[in-house]
């Protein structure tokens, strides 16, 4: 022990030489001593009376440190200090126990100011000094400092110092008494350094630097937590923020220890490291709205990571914040803030369903590569961030409170509506674990009747008249009966207006309001899906309120709403177990065709139900006709009562029906077609090779000169006309009277219905409602023409108007009557 002693201060006066080469022996030569002396040995040397040789060694190590010019001599003499202090990593030496830790740790007490200072100086030096020196470092400050402010030795100490025997009371006054005093007053100094070494370690360009901060943060959480809980704020927030570094070692490093955190449930068991955390929580929410409007794309997914990460480690104590008015209050209006969308873009409003609707496949694509544009950043990975703080908020937090919170945001003010439905929409998503990434599993698992009582909530909102019919186009249907359409395919179009209002419009309603309006409506639909997937077959439950409303945004106008629409009703039927859209609307179609039929009832409502049974008639097949008969013939006898102000909406109407009919049975119509045109062609090319007899020759004279008397009324006697009677009669069942033949299918009937509706609707003094009479005669004629004896006194009906149109009308109505 004394040759230690001796060698260890021969030692010292050469670390104190000028020359180089001499230190770095020096340092070499007592990391080696230190490595072989036998461990009773150098714990002889950590005694008090040992300290006045200690603390030489320990003040040369350290200038080395901070002054040598090698970096290798730095690097040594930070090796060297880290052996000294008991805590090298050699596997030949074996741990401590407790009673050693207990004995080092008030020795290195007295060490603590001067070593944390003097390495936090070399952490945060010069940069050209190389990322070993700062490595090197770094792990001999959090060793240090893990090991004097460890909990277990703290709680350990007597709270009064014991009395020194008359001969050690020089030697003991050195030593330091790690009471309460000490430990709050160090803790709040080493909480300076701390803040200073992480603001420089977490940006240094060196990854291994980086790497060693996370193991810095993972050390002292595991070994101080409750001694430096106030210093925590700086090392959680640096941990999260390494967590999206650009290095892939650092970043899986970082979740790992986030992980462990978690797992230890270290902050779920320490009030004072939840509180920490949770006033961290608050300044950022305080500073976030700022914060994005003026930092980069970089800044704000650091920014998001780092209030992210805090909700992760928060995790079953988040109910800490959300029960917190003020935080709560916070949250929430920095989320309505960031979350605000973009709605400058006028191509959303201007692009619309043009004719029928494409496919639900294309519509379902369309919809799902939609993207939304918001004010205060473009990168798609910080909406990701955004919906993940959501969706850990739903994962953790009390799923009753938070709807309620935003519900009542929603109904608050227009201008969050949107926000708080998207908000919404990823709470509840997150409460039933769709796409969340947590730390820790919670402790209570979400009740599906708490899931459905939620969402029926928020459905009843979406779906309220206020929020769902909005405006969201200035429809052609309002503008002068004579304007011109762009062409066929606007007129050939169902679901009536989809824009307008139940209460009478504002009078002047700008784009911006429109785009807004439209995406909202969006917003709600994806939501509906989301309830679906979450809900999945218990969702057919909900099906009576929610399947109405969605098929009446199918048949809409605007092109975003419609394949939205179209997006969600896949989803259900996914969700609920359908095989396709067809089943779920033939399989629903009892309350849906009731609820059309009240609709059809009030006036403000028609529009929306003429949007319902278009979507229905599209995306089902002829099995749904015997369902929505009577419907139809509601339809008819409602534009027999309101031909003024109501027939466009319901040309709508019967288009949809008459474009149904004709691809439901137009393939045996075609195929009719075919054959009597064939039948025709082979009919001349039978007669063509026919000899003209002589008896057939005087037989076509005689009647030709009969008629030829008949027109200048030179008329036969009785008898004579008696005589030709026989032949007539034996003609009448040929005419084209219908009496006696077989009844008209259903489909045919109905096309003959509607036919009869047309006729008096050809001379409208709208041009839109002219044109769409001419859409639907053409349907009417395609439907009919294998019925030619009840097409033809049909046709011979309709001749005079059609005519009339063919004659003096506009140039477009020529056209279609033309072709019709």
């Amino acid at each position: 022990r004394e040759l230690l002693r001796e060698l260890l201060s021969e030692l010292c006066a050469c670390l104190a030489a000028r020359s180089e080469e001499l230190q770095l022996a020096a340092t070499e030569a007592l990391g080696a001593l230190l490595h072989s002396a036998r461990r009773g040995a150098v714990l002889a040397l950590y005694r008090p009376r040992g300290l006045p040789l200690l603390g030489l060694a320990v003040s040369l190590l350290l200038g080395l440190a901070e002054r040598g010019g090698a970096r290798h001599l730095k690097v040594s003499a930070l090796r060297c200090l880290q052996a000294l202090v008991l805590q090298c990593d050699c596997p030949q030496h074996r741990p401590l126990r407790e009673d050693e830790l207990q004995q080092c740790g008030d020795l290195f007490a007295s060490f603590l100011p001067g070593i944390s200072t003097a390495l936090a100086r070399v952490i945060t030096g010069d940069i050209r000094q190389g990322h070993k020196p700062t490595v090197a470092a770094i792990r001999l400050f959090y060793l240090v400092v893990g090991l004097v402010m460890a909990d277990a030795q703290l709680a350990r100490v007597p709270p009064n110092k014991e009395k020194p025997p008359a001969e050690q009371s020089r030697i003991t006054e050195l030593t330091v008494h790690r009471g309460p005093d000490w430990s709050r007053s160090t803790a709040e100094k080493l909480s300076l350094l701390l803040r200073k070494v992480v603001e420089f370690s977490s940006v240094h360009p060196h990854w291994k630097v980086r790497l060693e901060l996370v193991e810095l943060v993972q050390h002292l959480l595991r070994s101080c937590g409750q001694s430096l809980v106030g210093s925590f704020s700086h090392l959680l927030k640096a941990l999260v923020g390494l967590v999206n570094d650009d290095n892939s070692d650092v970043q899986s490093r970082s979740n790992e220890v986030l992980r462990d955190i978690a797992e230890k449930r270290i902050v779920v068991q320490n009030r004072a490291l939840a509180d920490v955390l949770s006033e961290n929580l608050h300044a950022l929410a305080t500073a976030l709205p700022r914060l994005m409007n003026s930092q980069d794309d970089a800044g704000k997914v650091s920014t998001l990571s780092l209030l992210l990460g805090y909700l992760k480690l928060l995790g079953p104590k988040i109910n800490i914040v959300l029960n917190s008015t003020s935080h709560l209050h916070r949250l929430s209006k920095a989320l309505m803030q960031v979350l605000e969308l973009d709605v400058t873009d006028v191509k959303i409003v201007e692009e619309r369903r043009c004719g029928p609707a494409g496919s639900l496949q294309l519509g379902l694509l369309r919809s799902r590569h939609q993207r939304k544009y918001f004010r205060f950043f473009t990168e798609e990975k910080v909406f990701q961030l955004l919906q993940q703080v959501c969706r850990v908020l739903g994962y953790y937090g009390n799923l009753y409170l938070l709807v309620d919170h935003f519900l009542g945001l929603y109904g608050e003010s227009g201008l969050y509506r949107k926000q708080a439905a998207m908000v919404l929409n990823e709470l509840v998503a997150g409460a039933a674990g769709l796409g969340v990434d947590f730390l820790q599993e919670r402790e209570v698992l979400p009740n599906v009747d708490d899931l459905k009582g939620s969402i029926t909530s928020i459905l009843d909102e979406y779906t309220d008249q206020a929020n769902w019919y909005l405006t969201t186009s200035i429809d052609a249907e309002d503008a002068s009966p004579e304007r011109p359409v762009q062409g066929p395919g606007l007129a050939a179009r169902a679901g009536g207006t989809c824009g307008s209002l139940l209460l009478s419009p504002e009078p002047q309603v700008t784009t911006h309001t429109m785009n807004s309006n439209i995406w909202q409506v969006c917003i709600q639909l994806e939501g509906i899906s989301c309830f679906a997937a979450v809900l999945g077959k218990e969702f057919r439950l909900l099906l009576l309120s929610a399947l109405y409303p969605v098929l009446e945004k199918a048949g809409d106008r605007t092109l975003l709403i419609s394949d939205t629409a179209l997006g969600t009703l896949v989803d259900v039927c996914e969700a609920c177990g359908y095989e396709s859209v067809q089943r779920l609307i033939n399989d629903n179609s009892d309350y849906l065709v009731n609820g059309i039929a009240l609709s059809l009832r009030q006036l403000e409502h028609r529009a929306h139900a003429a949007q319902v049974l278009d979507t229905m008639l599209r995306h089902s097949d002829a099995s749904l006709l015997p369902l929505v008969e009577d419907v139809i013939q509601d339809v008819l006898s409602t534009l027999d009562q309101s031909y003024s102000n109501q027939a466009s909406v319901f040309l709508g109407v019967l288009h949809s029906v008459m474009t149904a009919l004709v691809q439901w049975f137009g393939s045996s119509d075609q195929e009719h077609r075919e054959g009597s045109a064939a039948e025709r062609q082979s009919g001349a090319l039978c007669q063509e090779p026919q000899v003209v007899t002589g008896q057939e020759m005087e037989r076509f004279f005689l009647d030709y000169i009969k008629q030829k008397q008949m027109a200048e009324g030179d008329l036969p006697d009785t008898g004579g006309e008696a005589d030709e009677d026989p032949p007539l009669a034996k003609l009448e069942p040929n005419s084209s009277d219908p009496e006696g033949e077989t009844p008209l299918p259903s489909h045919a009937q109905l096309a003959k219905d509607v036919m009869e509706r047309c006729v008096h609707l050809l001379s409208d003094g709208s041009l839109r409602v002219r044109l769409k009479v001419l859409d639907v005669l053409e349907l009417c004629v395609t439907v009919l023409h294998p019925h030619r004896n009840h097409l033809l006194p049909m046709a011979h009906r309709v001749w005079p108007a059609l005519v009339t149109r063919l004659i003096s009308d506009d140039p477009l109505a020529v056209l279609r009557a033309f072709k019709v």
